[in-house]
């Protein structure tokens, strides 16, 4: 069931169950309480946290914390403290009401797991405690139908490599032509099954080094610098809280800042040696929530992040000394890029909108508006002015910063868009999101070049 748990279904009518048969009724003997950590926060991470949780949740569900969880969906709560009959959790899933969950060419919960959410929630649906030790995810393969393109690079040789799913695949975007898909030849899940793939979960970030001979792969408490010409691995880079989201190399190549952390408890910032893996900073405390988006300063001595704090800020390197912060966005700032001359700061976010900053003063100059939904992705054109903009509404764009103008907007898409990517010379625009499509484009006039695939994987008919 892993990502499809509960969520879709608050979306649809509640009627009684008819064509198929509800999930066993247990009971659950128990003398102590039901621990949130312990037997409620497992079945939610190795069942549900793929798609629901990270920048884009599925019916606006988070089971990454308590807290979110208890928060509930986009139409209101699913949990109902001491009325587990009443639960929409309980409901769906346990499949008394239609549309049943997950769907039914997926595992079910079982009756055991049903039984013991239900008690959680009749005793009060308690938050973890203080004490308790910290959950170890058990971690096992999406499922083959779980493709979103979270992550897109392009070089300066113009090879795109794409996030999909917990694949990384290679291209060459002047020709279409699949050079590579990236496999961990080590790679195996909790239960030690060997896996075909290049993370064990979603890859979340991709970028190349400036001299295009090393891909950089964020995903679950991890990152991978690939050689480009082998496919080999050269590091691994571990001890991350939870997913690295967003990836920044320096100009000269020497050091890979890395941001992520787990929603709602703290933001994860960290700076590496990109030659060695070997850790040169970590930034604590740099948000109070995930860090989206990091950018170094052209001359890499400072470092740029974003969050859903709602804050830019702006660190010393190596230091990790606080500089000066931005604050203006009104939600999540999911992406932020410095641009070439060092004077300027833009960020943006899920507030729809892009605000440029000028770094002395700190003031903002414009905001930029156009996206209908959140902006998921910002990249600079090189040392230009221009940036690219990616969007929940579907669309790419490109933009002046220095007067605040669109320049074009590329071929729409048919679902959300998660990530771009542009090649130094602007030439080739990237942009992939939830349908696990990737397109190419002309960044010179926005025309869609082509759709790409890895191969055995079919293009949906139009």
């Amino acid at each position: 069931m892993r990502c499809t748990l509960i969520i879709l279904m608050l979306f649809a009518p509640m009627t009684v169950a008819a064509a198929e048969q509800p999930i066993e009724v247990v009971k659950v003997e128990r003398t102590e309480p039901i621990a949130y950590e312990k037997d409620i926060e497992p079945i939610f991470h190795n069942k549900c946290i793929v798609c629901h949780s990270g920048k884009e949740l599925k019916g606006k569900f988070d089971v990454s914390t308590y807290t979110t969880v208890i928060k509930g969906s986009g139409k209101g709560p699913v949990v109902i403290a001491g009325k587990s009959a009443a639960s929409p959790i309980v409901l769906y899933a346990g499949r008394t009401k239609k549309p049943f969950m997950p769907p039914k060419d997926e595992e079910p919960l079982t009756p055991q797991e049903l039984a013991l959410i239900k008690l959680w929630i009749d005793q009060g649906a308690k938050p973890p405690t203080a004490t308790g030790e910290k959950l170890k995810i058990a971690l096992y393969a999406p499922p083959a139908n779980v493709v979103p393109i979270h992550a897109v690079a392009v070089s300066s040789d113009k090879t795109v490599a794409e996030g999909r799913g917990d694949q990384i695949h290679l291209f060459n975007a002047a020709t279409g032509a699949f050079i590579r898909t990236l496999i961990d030849p080590k790679l195996v899940d909790s239960a030690g099954k060997p896996v075909k793939a290049a993370h064990l979960s979603l890859v979340e970030s991709l970028i190349y080094s400036p001299d295009g001979k090393t891909l950089a792969s964020g995903s679950f408490q991890e990152v991978i610098l690939w050689d480009v010409a082998s496919g080999e691995i050269k590091h691994r880079l571990l001890g991350f809280a939870d997913r690295v989201v967003c990836l920044s190399y320096s100009n000269d190549g020497k050091m890979l800042a890395c941001g992520g952390g787990a929603p709602s408890q703290d933001g994860e910032l960290k700076v590496f040696d990109a030659a060695i893996g070997k850790l040169i900073v970590e930034i604590k405390d740099a948000h109070s929530d995930t860090v989206y988006g990091v950018c170094f300063a052209p001359d890499g001595k400072m470092l740029a992040s974003c969050g859903a704090d709602k804050f830019v800020k702006v660190f010393d390197v190596p230091s990790g000394k606080f500089v000066k912060s931005f604050e203006g966005h009104t939600h999540h700032v999911l992406d932020v890029g410095w641009k070439g001359d060092g004077k300027v700061l833009v960020s943006a976010g899920a507030d729809n909108a892009i605000k440029v900053w000028d770094f002395a003063t700190g003031e903002q100059t414009r905001t930029m508006n156009g996206h209908a939904k959140q902006i998921s992705r910002l990249v600079f054109v090189g040392k230009t002015p221009q940036i690219v903009t990616c969007s929940g509404d579907q669309t790419v764009r490109m933009w002046n910063v220095d007067n605040g103008g669109t320049i074009r907007q590329f071929g729409s898409t048919s679902d959300y868009l998660y990530s771009v990517g542009v090649s130094p010379d602007g030439l080739i625009v990237a942009a992939g999101g939830q349908e696990g499509i990737l397109r190419i484009y002309n960044g010179n006039n926005g025309q869609k070049l082509r759709e790409l695939n890895p191969p055995g994987i079919e293009l949906p008919k139009k």
